[in-house]
């Protein structure tokens, strides 16, 4: 055991987190390889529990506090990052715990920090749509990683399939079909992402080939999908569930106003908006190929389709 490097993921117990630590235990190679160790809360609640159960070093590690990111890194070789702009909606805040991770990084000598990062939505539209701070927040704690120096790639994930559960419902109108409804044109590519079951398929192949990927971005998606198209996909997967499911377009104040009515503070809401809004014109990763970062893989990402079959809102026991 005590030959093997450590690998630290962060977010050990979410969505991310997890899928990369299920990955990398049941993977041969990278179990050979790697000995894990997830950063959490609280060790001691049910969740930290299981992955001890199954081999994971749980420790307690605050972003806020660089004392205990120094006692969770220490002696790490890698190291899978992620911060959560939604907890706070304070990009300050996210921006500087994303700095505080890549100073105990370096201090500490890692030799690869996979950063869960984003475009820059403000450079990338020429300032059109400044607003999308969840975005522009983890694009510049990436370019802070690189501008010390740590060895590093960029994890980004595409638009998450289950977004679609709270943003796909039957629409109030007679007959009640399943209705997708943004405020951009139909034609949009979408560049589609299973984040439970495929961020850790991205991320070991990542951490397994660190010299391929060192400096550069893997976009991780399965593919690009026409706005227009998701619910057809979806009425062709469910069927009579999915009957007449529609896309339509919606403008700007109506968006915002489904947003704000849910309780959504106007900022955010206009976050939303423009993360919407720009994907048509300048494209989610930038109109990138996903081609090279998909030529990683070892296994093959999860499809629309079949994110449709096993999403949970679609598949409750009767």
């Amino acid at each position: 055991m005590s030959d093997k490097k450590v690998f630290v993921v962060f977010g050990a117990t979410g969505n991310q987190g997890g899928s990369v630590i299920d990955s990398v235990l049941s993977d041969p190679a990278a179990a050979r390889e790697f000995r894990l160790r997830g950063i959490t809360r609280d060790p001691s609640k049910p969740n930290a529990q299981a992955l001890t159960a199954r081999g994971v070093e749980c420790v307690i590690g605050d972003l806020n506090d660089k004392a205990s990111l120094t006692r969770a890194l220490d002696g790490a070789h890698s190291v899978y990052a992620v911060t959560n702009y939604w907890e706070k909606m304070d990009h300050e805040l996210e921006l500087q715990q994303g700095k505080n991770i890549a100073d105990v990084c370096k201090d500490v000598g890692v030799q690869h920090l996979i950063w869960s990062g984003l475009i820059d939505v403000t450079k990338l539209t020429n300032g059109k749509f400044p607003n999308v701070y969840h975005f522009d927040s983890k694009a510049h704690i990436e370019s802070y990683i690189r501008s010390i120096g740590v060895p590093s790639s960029t994890f980004m994930p595409g638009f998450y399939m289950s977004n679609l559960e709270s943003m796909m419902n039957p629409s109030p109108v007679p007959p009640h079909a399943y209705t997708l409804a943004l405020p951009m044109p139909p034609s949009t590519p979408i560049p589609f992402f299973d984040a439970a079951g495929d961020t850790g398929k991205f991320v070991k192949a990542m951490l397994l080939k660190r010299d391929k990927v060192l400096g550069k971005n893997v976009l991780a998606a399965t593919d690009y999908y026409a706005a227009a198209d998701v619910p057809k996909i979806f009425e062709q997967v469910k069927q009579e569930l999915g009957k007449g499911a529609q896309f339509m377009t919606i403008d700007k104040e109506t968006y915002k106003g489904f947003l704000t009515g849910a309780g959504m503070p106007e900022f955010a809401a206009q976050e939303l908006y423009e993360n919407m809004a720009f994907m048509d014109e300048f494209g989610y990763f930038g109109k990138e190929s996903l081609d090279w970062s998909l030529s990683l893989l070892d296994e093959k990402p999860t499809t629309l389709a079949e994110f449709f079959a096993k999403a949970p809102k679609w598949n409750k026991s009767e």
